[in-house]
């Protein structure tokens, strides 16, 4: 093959473009797309290089290329055609790049970190090209808020799932610590004495009202909270609430 063709077998042998068979950047004008052409065109024209077959598939090329890049329009939708191959030559690369470890969130209701629970989990990876991936998690009674489970995956790695509490109606949770409010009279707040209240998981809660009680004091109650991470249960914050009579007289 002649020296002037060997640049011939690396176009074809790669994936080329119109601008590299000109040997042209892609922010080249007009004018040297013209002059690139003509000067290529008339080294490896086919009569200048008998017994070369490679030169007609070159010129061709050249034609092509030429044709293309001197019209405005269609140099504007080769373009587009270059930038879609782009993003489809990007997105073949990240097929099967599977990213190993994936961090979720998900939120329970109080009752289920005491009582237990399962949740199917669906994991999203672009980078898997078999598609969506659902497994499931099963959380196991006396679980802690802020507890991590992992999930191993089909793929290789896992899904490391962090548990939230789920914002309730009566109670509130702060860390493994449940608060809520209880409305007494003010004739309990008073004398003092007994009031029942309803526990997390549907328990009768005795609690013993100090005599002279003031509104917003906090009574706690042992054991009633949410898990704790090493055994055992957090405790049950209880706000007196009540209204205070206010007596109006004529002077």
């Amino acid at each position: 093959m002649p020296e002037t063709f060997s640049k011939l077998g690396d176009l074809q042998s790669t994936e080329t473009n119109h601008y590299t068979t000109l040997g042209l950047d892609r922010d080249c004008d007009l004018a040297q797309i013209r002059a690139a052409y003509r000067l290529l065109a008339k080294q490896h024209h086919p009569d200048l290089n008998p017994g070369a077959p490679e030169a007609v598939k070159y010129t061709q090329a050249l034609n092509i290329a030429h044709e293309t890049l001197s019209d405005p329009d269609r140099r504007a939708a080769y373009e587009t055609e270059l930038e879609e191959a782009k993003k489809s030559a990007a997105a073949r690369q990240r097929v099967g790049k599977i990213d190993r470890v994936i961090s979720e969130e998900v939120s329970l209701r109080m009752e289920d970190f005491l009582r237990g629970t399962t949740r199917d989990v669906t994991v999203n990876d672009p980078g898997n090209p078999n598609g969506r991936e659902t497994y499931q998690l099963t959380v196991p009674p006396d679980t802690a808020p802020g507890a991590i489970l992992k999930l191993p995956r089909a793929e290789g790695g896992f899904v490391k799932i962090r548990l939230k509490v789920l914002p309730g109606f009566r109670f509130k949770a702060r860390g493994s610590d449940l608060k809520c409010d209880l409305k007494i009279k003010p004739e309990r707040a008073t004398q003092g004495g007994t009031e029942m209240l309803q526990g997390i998981n549907g328990n009768s809660l005795r609690i013993q009202i100090p005599r002279g009680a003031a509104r917003g004091e906090v009574i706690r109650l042992p054991g009633e909270g949410l898990p704790k991470p090493r055994g055992g249960r957090g405790d049950l914050l209880v706000r007196i609430e009540y209204r205070v009579h206010v007596q109006f007289s004529r002077r």
